[in-house]
């Protein structure tokens, strides 16, 4: 039972509409943890039932969830899975959903060339608008950590008045707006759309969702009234939930902070902002925290990933679905049926990734932290 839901992982019609609507409700209520787990049900059930036709939307939305909740080495997996099946069975309208999802992922690893390849491409026609909103969303957050704020107000303000204004992805992103008119010092610009993202924060009953509202409010308020906004999105029971935003609302403190000439409080929020952003892969928004902790005059020592998100970050895609597949014991024949390979590609790509974790056996893969499979 997840969120008072029953996961569906049955391989009937009926059964797969509800079971890909339970992950949409999840996405839509902000429920990150129901909806990675709804996600993972229903690729499970595509994955046992050989359903391939329909296992690259179930991937898109674990891949959705998987964002969203900070796993970006889990969603790198999971939407170059479905990407490549949607190829191979030519669900071009999925190709350009999946395009705008991973320049969300580019756009946070700061890969600006792809992140603007990827948005491109997800476009498609006008009639069908397959996964704009996401790629559209994807350079707004490109824009704001590029410090290109008038293109993101602009780029934001054009969609939110546009026909995807109301979709799930662009209601995350009007934090983004807030931020990138705050930071242009024309906060009232922003105050209509967030109101529309408070009242759904309100209604969702999210401590995420709570916790951005007030870096929001903090934004948008009078610089005597910010500080209190600023600790009530870091108190800590809104802590669960949504790392990336997280850490981005202890970079905006630390940077208010810094401002306010108290460089010891800046450096604590700065430095914990700095160890996330490196933790999830998040190299342009860590390097602003570095640069934002240099000008507090505090020394601190750069917070490295662990050794295991590390290895993990040398993998490709598919190399980190067969070493999770195989460490739960499963055959490379087992591991191929699952995900559409031959004995000997799976064989390959153990090859390829043992080295690369610091391993020579099979038998090691258990000793290892690699995450879900």
């Amino acid at each position: 039972m997840v969120g008072g839901v029953r996961p569906v992982v049955s391989g009937g019609g009926s059964e797969r509409v509800a079971g890909t609507f339970a992950v949409f409700g999840a996405l839509m209520t902000g429920d990150d943890d129901a909806a990675c787990e709804l996600a993972a049900a229903r690729v499970a059930a595509c994955r046992s039932r050989g359903l391939v036709g329909a296992l690259p939307h179930a991937l898109q939305l674990l891949t959705q969830a998987q964002i969203l909740s900070g796993r970006h080495t889990e969603a790198a997996a999971s939407g170059a899975e479905a990407w490549q099946i949607a190829r191979d069975t030519g669900q071009e309208g999925r190709l350009r959903h999946l395009h705008g999802i991973l320049a969300r992922l580019a756009a946070i690893r700061g890969e600006d060339d792809e992140c603007r390849r990827l948005a491109h491409q997800a476009e498609g026609s006008a009639r069908e608008r397959n996964g704009s909103g996401w790629g559209g969303c994807a350079l707004t957050l490109l824009d704001l950590v590029r410090a290109r704020y008038d293109t993101a107000a602009e780029r934001m303000a054009g969609i939110l008045d546009g026909p995807l204004g109301h979709t799930v992805i662009v209601t995350f992103a009007i934090a983004d707006y807030v931020e990138a008119c705050a930071r242009l010092d024309e906060p009232d610009r922003a105050t209509a759309a967030f109101a529309r993202f408070d009242a759904w924060a309100e209604a969702s009953g999210r401590p995420w969702a709570a916790a951005v509202a007030h870096r929001c409010r903090a934004l948008l308020a009078p610089r005597q009234r910010a500080e209190a906004h600023f600790e009530a999105a870091l108190a800590p029971a809104p802590l669960a939930g949504r790392p990336f935003e997280q850490a981005r609302t202890r970079l905006l403190y630390g940077e208010w902070l810094r401002r306010a000439r108290r460089r010891a409080d800046a450096g604590t929020q700065l430095r914990a902002a700095l160890h996330a952003f490196t933790e999830l892969g998040a190299e342009p928004w860590a390097e602003r925290a570095r640069t934002e902790l240099a000008a507090t005059g505090v020394h601190a020592a750069e917070p490295g990933p662990p050794a295991a998100s590390a290895a993990l970050s040398t993998l490709t895609s598919q190399e980190l679905q067969v070493v999770r597949l195989a460490a739960t014991g499963a055959t490379n024949r087992q591991i191929g049926a699952q995900l559409f390979l031959s004995p000997r590609t799976v064989g390959f790509h153990l090859y390829k990734a043992y080295p690369k974790l610091g391993i020579s056996s099979r038998a090691e893969l258990a000793g290892l932290d690699l995450g879900p499979p």
